[in-house]
């Protein structure tokens, strides 16, 4: 019987906070941004400066509550936001773009559905290069197609291991990939070291930062840019040039239609419409808070918004291809994960 009106009250509590108006919501309820990598790298840096922010452009002002969560790439804090988070607008997160899409490439340890997230916004697009340092023999991407390259990644899950994969299958690529790496910040130190010979996928938006020296100071030689659309201000083939047909260039852009999320923030399936709403509202003014702006310029992080519903339209047109584009991506990950020289 007790246990009966202790579910009862629990009930009647979850319903009276779901009742609850944003603001309301908001004013005694802290909002906490998980950071699904490790801390150092570009999206952990882009998830502390909205952290800062947030919270003045939220009805109620929330308290806002940083914390990461590593681990697979991304995928442990997804599997969590998607299963394990509370559903009412206090928990949000932000991680790798690669975990949007990689029940279509792979769905080992999948437990989401990434149409079902409620996604907010991206502070940034991006494209993602492929690079070694400075020294090294590999100067240009022909290199890679010719001798073994060792890459550092985080989990298999992982754009730094993934689109190693996808490289080595679609255009002949040679890259080893190491694994168990927390974050870029660990790779990068092994790079540095000589211990690897640099990233198969690397977003620029680290190189505009603190590492920013790296590509003036020529410290790392940029050899591909990964992306749909290139930046005209990398000085770097794009991937689809090398794409052998019709059908591959297809799979190369299927895959790398995921940069436009870049950075993507989602709040769990089941959030109060209301609340996803104020959510997207939030960071649309926080998008445009000069505060926010000026902290990001001397983080030298670029802000070019991609709002929630385009970031949704994207992963549903993806998730709309072929089978014969599904089954090549596939296919070209498993292949492409066979080691250099194996049979």
């Amino acid at each position: 019987m007790l246990r009966l009106v202790l579910s009862l009250i629990a009930a009647l509590l979850a319903g009276t906070a779901r009742a609850q108006t944003p603001a309301a919501f908001y004013a005694t309820h802290p909002l906490t941004v998980m950071v699904g990598t490790s801390a150092g790298g570009a999206y952990d840096a882009y998830g502390r400066l909205v952290a800062r922010h947030l919270g003045k452009h939220m009805p109620g002002n929330p308290q806002i509550v940083s914390q990461n969560m590593p681990g697979a790439g991304g995928l442990a804090a997804a599997n969590f936001l998607y299963n394990t988070a509370p559903k009412d607008g206090s928990y949000i997160s932000i991680f790798s773009r690669s975990i949007p899409l990689q029940p279509i490439i792979d769905a080992t340890g999948v437990k989401f559905d990434a149409l079902k997230f409620n996604w907010i916004a991206s502070p940034a697009n991006d494209v993602s290069i492929v690079f070694s340092w400075g020294s090294s023999k590999f100067r240009k991407i022909q290199d890679a197609m010719e001798r073994e390259m060792i890459i550092g990644a985080s989990a298999a899950g992982a754009d730094s291991a993934l689109f190693a994969y996808v490289q080595n299958n679609l255009i002949g690529t040679k890259f080893k990939v190491v694994m168990g790496y927390p974050g870029a910040a660990d790779y990068f130190l092994a790079i540095e070291r000589g211990e690897l010979d640099g990233s198969a996928s690397s977003s620029w938006s680290n190189f505009t930062g603190p590492r920013a020296d790296w590509v003036t100071g020529k410290k790392i030689n940029v050899l591909l840019q990964l992306a749909s659309e290139g930046r005209p201000d990398v000085d770097a083939p794009l991937v689809t040039q090398f794409a052998r047909n019709d059908l591959d260039r297809r799979v190369l852009e299927m895959i790398f239609s995921r940069q436009l999320l870049a950075y993507p923030f989602a709040a769990p399936p089941g959030v109060p419409e209301e609340r996803v709403a104020a959510l997207r509202a939030g960071f649309a003014e926080l998008f445009r808070d000069p505060d926010f702006l000026a902290e990001a310029q001397r983080a030298s992080l670029e802000v070019k918004p991609v709002e929630g519903e385009r970031i949704r339209a994207t992963l549903a047109a993806a998730y709309a291809s072929p089978p014969e584009v599904v089954a090549r991506a596939r296919a070209a990950v498993e292949q492409g994960a066979t080691p250099v020289g194996s049979k």
